[in-house]
């Protein structure tokens, strides 16, 4: 969708057919001055409007036009928020400047505000019908730190209310065979901070290696985001053209131009490195894009939870099943990475984080025997069929121990009539033993 800030600035872009310099320059004559903080209390425990309107963000909520004042942004590798969409802005308080860094993160003044809008697909069958469910404002405040507050729209869009504390809703989605929900997750204050910490910067993504790409406006106008930022003279110092040139970008996924490797670091740059980075979370590993690869301690990477894998790593060459990073963040059980305001999985970046594990050089690796039926409660004894990859041996036990080569060796399905710990593991020459894989069959009650 049409970012709608300011539609004046892109009838200014597409009327003159002069340099991208002087394309910014009319940009920025048409940004409205801001007021520090908006219409926002400057500490969190000031008055905080009670609707979205009444924040000074939007100049008419309901037809979601902003504050003449705030700057639209893009990012090149957004973090993951179940599937959703989101529009981004900013409002830098007149005549203040952002401190600039070419890699780590920036400073915001006191009284900048972000605004992001969270909107989903509710009709799969027309991706494009989206729904509003929250705005989001991000206030740099008096203190030198950070609060946020989550506004949850309303169902005909009039407005968005102030929500005193997290909530999860069950959203409608139709599809081609009925009607499924998806859990969404509305943040709390007191979550905000547990991202947006001074460790990672107060502010998340918005950085030079987030903003350094080339963004077409809808007059057809392509400049770089740096660039334009660089001539509303938002930067301290300010950047000269040269410069622009040589600073770092992450790699979007689906820009092939870009390493597979590349791509990957990325994505574990927008979604885990606020978070895993020194001093950040128990971890040992730094998911930063701007420490080189040799410093990440990622691959082979030791763990201090190894989830019971034997020989499990951070990320383990060419082994997706001992690779604890992709574990946890390809699951939504309780140790799913990030743990907070997810509830799905992202498909296509499990798909980018598996093909960069899978092509790190290493040995090749057994899958973990299937077991079929998954266990669970039965009212008779059941047959229990293992599988493996072709020439593999399967060995198991059925008292909870982890399986070797001395023990049951699989050849028939296996009948199972009391309650069981079925553990399995693959082997066969030339090829790295497969993790263990198990399932609890229970019987009657």
């Amino acid at each position: 969708m049409t970012p709608p800030c300011s539609a004046k600035i892109f009838r200014a872009r597409s009327a003159h057919s002069a340099t991208v310099f002087f394309l910014a320059l009319q940009l920025f004559s048409s940004v409205a001055a801001a007021r520090a903080y908006l219409q926002m209390p400057e500490r969190v425990d000031g008055t905080l409007p009670k609707l979205l309107s009444q924040t000074g963000a939007f100049q008419d909520a309901r037809q979601f036009t902003p504050n003449a004042a705030l700057i639209p942004y893009d990012l090149i590798v957004p973090f993951w928020s179940d599937g959703a969409e989101k529009t981004r802005w900013i409002s830098v308080p007149s005549g203040q400047k952002i401190k600039f860094a070419a890699t780590g993160e920036w400073v915001f003044p006191r009284g900048t505000v972000f605004v992001k809008t969270f909107l989903l697909a509710t009709n799969e069958l027309n991706p494009n019908s989206l729904r509003r469910l929250e705005t989001r404002l991000l206030v740099c405040d008096a203190d030198g730190g950070v609060y946020g507050v989550t506004y949850k729209w309303r169902a005909d869009n009039s407005d968005a209310d102030l929500l005193a504390t997290n909530l999860t809703e069950a959203i409608p989605i139709q599809t081609a065979t009925g009607v499924r929900t998806q859990p969404w997750y509305y943040p709390s204050r007191a979550d905000c901070l547990t991202c947006h910490t001074a460790n990672a910067g107060l502010v998340l993504g918005v950085k030079t290696r987030q903003l350094n790409r080339n963004l077409t406006y809808p007059s057809g106008v392509t400049e770089n985001e740096l660039r334009a930022w660089n001539h509303l003279g938002l930067f301290d110092p300010n950047l000269g053209e040269a410069e622009i040139k040589k600073l770092p970008a992450l790699a979007n996924a689906s820009d092939l131009t870009r390493s597979l490797q590349d791509r990957a670091r990325s994505y574990l740059d927008a979604n885990c490195a606020n978070c895993h980075r020194p001093r950040g979370t128990v971890a040992n590993f730094d998911a930063r894009y701007d420490t080189p690869l040799a410093r990440q301690n990622l691959i082979r990477g030791r763990v201090l939870i190894d989830e019971r894998i034997d020989g499990a790593r951070v990320i383990a060459p060419n082994d997706c099943w001992r690779s604890i990073l992709f574990m946890r963040a390809d699951t939504t059980e309780a140790f799913k990475m990030p743990p907070l305001a997810r509830n799905t999985i992202d498909e296509a970046g499990m798909n980018l984080l598996r093909q960069w594990i899978d092509g790190l050089p290493g040995p090749p690796v057994l899958p973990p025997p299937e077991i079929s039926p998954r266990g669970g409660s039965f009212s008779k004894p059941v047959a229990v069929i293992l599988k493996s990859e072709a020439g593999a041996k399967i060995f198991y036990t059925l008292d909870g121990t982890v399986p070797t080569t001395s023990d049951l060796l699989y050849e028939k399905p296996i009948q199972i009539t009391s309650p069981t710990i079925l553990r399995a593991k693959s082997f066969k020459a030339g090829f790295t033993k497969s993790i263990t894989t198990q399932e609890i069959f229970l019987f009657g009650g």
